[in-house]
């Protein structure tokens, strides 16, 4: 059910917005201390109830919407410990995610061209990311210095998380105070200039009250990347009272701030207008190329087309947190507020191909001849406010003779999100963007050997000789986002008979979603957009355990995403419109996406239950998909569909040696991509118009193709082995298959003077897409004293060049070569 809306608004009128929360978790599963634990050991003495992740475990009342234990759960779930983030290497979200078998990161878009755009089971999950069971919307690069550990939900499942999940979630789960004292501090310095220092402090001031600090300093260049650079540094402290009482109350804060030289990537080769005949995997133009012209040279991985006299990216966050709860007996009533303040500012060149400068278009031409980029910049100031309240009562109950492990909430959230642009010239109104005059101002450079330090400058436009500062558009111009949500939700975990248990789940969301963009009716006034969505979701699964440490499993799970759920800050295809006429034409007609997840699995644990094994098979089937329609209007007929088999491995195989990886293998088809608007010349008879312009709709080129940023095949492993009690090495294999960034073909269109419109086939289609690859990385560590560990990272060890995002046009991301860093960590 849905209600729709428009009206004019005076510029300036301040919304505070509103978000949802949710999910698997409220706070983080705790050490026994702060480092000093071996990893695939456990922690606790009372552990009959425990949940196992990796050898360590997770009391119950820490995951309150997770009812059961994991090996209970009819689900997919992976758990990634803070102790294999910490043997990777992992500094970043995306760098621990690696980690995980299915997930692949986007190449961003939208509001977010930078940040994280995680991929699950071929689904966006960017705005499916959780930081202790609260939704985390704003666009942003996330660090792990306060992370205990990273649990991923996979499968539909806005049933815990409210809004969107299609693919499923990602909740990162904080660092608290916990009962022990201890001190961990880390330094490590390696190649291409990697500084960062980290510390975990957690103090008991009595009893019952404690308190902890962590806090990083990071400072790199890329290694093989020109004149790349990242700096930040955050602290999270935080607090609880009545540690070890029935009453606690936990307050935390959490502060990031990153300033960097964004990667630009390298440009594809071709574009459709200057492409080989017949079907062409376009690839990115690395190593040597040849252009139209017949001109060879070599780009180089390490080739950087950005400008660092413009190009910037700064972000900060500001996450404060207070959660209060109390135990009746076996039941838990907690209650979580917090309030987040993201701000994100940049400018970034995407080496953009659109008009065939790579390649070239006509040999004979020297501006069409090949071997040139612009520098299209991308630019973006704003923030993303957000205020949530989440209450959870969960835990167990026995009805006559049948157990019963409960949650039950209900989330109330408002978020903000409001951006401009700046105001640069950098030939885009040229026709041709590589002309004499905006190679002269660095706004065009050479494919081959472009400088980085090149001295740009600004003008008042792409022909004025005046300079000009970089200005921010005016506030009437900004684009604004609200959206509020009020959400009730419940989750039972039914032990029916002693083999067999009922897992239930049932979530309403009323998402209302406001838009002002950044076009006003006047130069005092916008329009704003405002819709209604209310949604309903559940989740259904069967568990028969034939012994007890094996669970066999059957389920079924629901999710909707509604128009506008990003508000904004990434790429949405289900978007309010931005103008009065899309609004008329179509605010009426929008309607949330539907998924659907079905799965059936087995899970063992073993050795004690220090091993776990998993196998699931699924297929997740999107109907609803916004398209557009044979009619060229809004329609609501694409469908996707991903089935695929996963098998997981966490835990500890013998005493001292672990392992956590798996396999992943989807089957990722756009079965319905809608239509595509092709262009019909107006006939004429001289200068007068027989018959006008129109557009002619035929069959998306995406129809039948592989889901865009969705490997078939994905496979990591990471191992660690320690040897003689003092030595350990460890090492990790990552693949990826082929991703791609998109499609494009050259039909074209053309009408007699009768109006017969005649279409022509494709003679070209271009498949965007990164190459399949192979990383390997190694470590080794020495425990020097009890207190004192040196180790040693090799990421990349081969020195692969490979690609890590498709753009769906102008570009793709490419890795790191290969670094090395050693890193010291004392803990007492």
């Amino acid at each position: 059910m849905s209600n729709a809306s428009l009206r004019p608004i005076m510029a300036g009128h301040a919304f505070l917005a509103l978000s949802c929360v949710g999910i698997i978790a409220s706070t983080p599963a705790q050490a026994a201390d702060g480092g000093g634990q071996r990893y695939g050991q456990p922690t606790d003495d009372d552990q009959s109830n425990d949940i196992l992740v990796s050898g360590q475990r997770i009391k119950p009342a820490d995951l309150p919407k997770q009812v059961a234990p994991l090996i209970d759960t009819p689900r997919s779930i992976v758990v990634l410990p803070k102790e294999v983030i910490e043997q990777t290497g992992s500094a970043t979200l995306a760098e621990a995610l690696r980690t995980v078998p299915g997930i692949t990161f986007g190449a961003a878009e939208g509001g977010n061209p930078v940040g994280d755009r995680p991929f699950i089971r071929g689904f966006d999950s960017q705005g499916s990311t959780y930081v202790d069971g609260v939704r985390d919307f704003a666009a942003q690069s996330r660090e792990v210095f306060a992370v205990e550990s990273i649990q991923v939900v996979r499968g539909s499942d806005s049933t815990l998380g409210g809004r969107g999940s299609a693919g499923g979630t990602i909740n990162i789960v904080s660092k608290l105070p916990t009962e022990r004292d201890f001190v961990r501090a880390t330094a490590s310095y390696g190649t291409a200039d990697y500084k960062r220092a980290t510390i975990d402090v957690n103090q008991k001031l009595s009893d019952t009250v404690a308190v902890r600090l962590n806090g990083m300093w990071h400072d790199q260049d890329v290694a093989y990347r020109d004149a790349i650079n990242q700096r930040r540094w955050g602290v999270a402290p935080s607090i609880t009272v009545g540690l070890g009482t029935p009453t606690r109350l936990t307050a935390s804060y959490y502060y990031m701030e990153s300033h960097e030289l964004p990667d630009t990537g390298i440009p594809y080769l071709y574009t459709i207008g200057n492409s080989p005949l017949g079907t062409t995997t376009v690839e990115p133009a690395i190593g040597q190329v040849t252009t139209i012209a017949g001109v060879t040279g070599n780009v180089d991985r390490s080739t950087y087309y950005g400008l660092k006299d413009r190009d910037f990216r700064d972000t900060k966050t500001n996450q404060a947190t207070i959660r209060a709860e109390h135990d009746f007996g076996r039941v838990t009533l907690r209650n979580t507020s917090r309030f987040t303040h993201n701000v994100q500012n940049y400018i970034y060149t995407q080496p953009d191909d659109q008009q065939g400068n790579v390649f070239g278009t006509n040999a004979a031409v020297p501006a069409l001849a090949g071997g040139m980029v612009w520098r299209r910049a991308n630019t973006r100031y704003g923030y993303a406010d957000s205020i949530v309240n989440q209450t959870d009562l969960f835990g167990t109950v026995a009805t006559g003779g049948i157990k019963h492990s409960f949650s039950a909430g209900a989330e109330f959230a408002w978020e903000k999100a409001r951006r401009g642009t700046y105001v640069l010239a950098t030939g885009s109104t040229s026709a041709q963007r590589c002309t004499t005059l905006q190679i002269s101002r660095y706004n065009c450079t050479s494919l081959f050997s472009p400088n980085p330090s090149d001295p740009w400058v600004n003008y008042t436009n792409d022909t004025d000789a005046v300079g000009a500062p970089i200005a921010k558009t005016a506030p009437v111009q900004e684009t604004q986002n609200d959206g509020q949500t009020q959400a009730v939700y419940a989750f039972d975990s039914i032990t029916l008979a002693e083999p067999l248990i009922l897992n239930l789940g049932a979530r309403y969301d009323r998402f209302r979603s406001v838009t002002r963009p950044g076009q006003p009716v006047t130069a005092t006034q916008q329009i704003e957009y405002q819709r209604t969505d209310k949604l309903f979701n559940w989740q259904a699964g069967l568990v028969l355990k034939p012994v007890k440490n094996t669970s066999l499993y059957a389920s079924y799970a629901t999710s909707a995403t509604p128009p506008n759920s990003l508000l904004g800050e990434g790429q949405e295809q289900n978007a309010l419109p931005t103008t009065v006429a899309a609004a008329t034409a179509s605010l009426q007609l929008l309607k949330p996406e539907k998924s659907k997840s079905y799965e059936v699995g087995a899970k063992a644990d073993l050795f004690d239950n220090r091993l776990n094994l998993s196998l699931a098979v699924f297929q997740t089937d999107t109907t609803n998909a916004r398209a557009v329609g044979e009619n060229n209007t809004v329609a609501y007929i694409g469908e996707r569909r991903i089935r695929g088999i996963e098998v997981g491995v966490n835990g500890q195989i013998l005493p001292g040696w672990t392992a956590f990886g798996g396999y992943t293998h989807l089957d990722p088809v756009i079965t319905d991509g809608g239509f595509t608007a092709l262009a019909v010349p107006a006939v004429m008879n001289g200068t007068t118009i027989v018959r006008a312009a129109t557009t002619a709709q035929v069959p998306s080129v995406n129809t039948g193709r592989q889901s865009t940023q969705t490997p078939k095949d994905s496979f990591t492993a990471w191992t660690n082995v320690s040897l003689f009690n003092r030595f350990q090495i460890g090492g990790g294999a990552f693949y990826t298959s082929r991703v791609y960034g998109g499609y494009a073909d050259n039909r074209s269109a053309a009408q007699n003077a009768a109006g017969v419109i005649t279409v022509t086939p494709a003679t070209k289609t271009n498949l965007r897409s990164i190459p399949s690859y192979w990383r390997f990385d190694a470590r080794a560590s020495l425990a020097i004293t009890k207190r004192i560990d040196l180790s040693v990272n090799v990421q990349n060890l081969t020195n692969k060049t490979y690609f890590t995002q498709a753009f769906t046009a102008h570009y793709a991301t490419i890795a790191a070569g290969r670094s090395a860093f050693a890193t010291l960590a004392v803990r007492y």
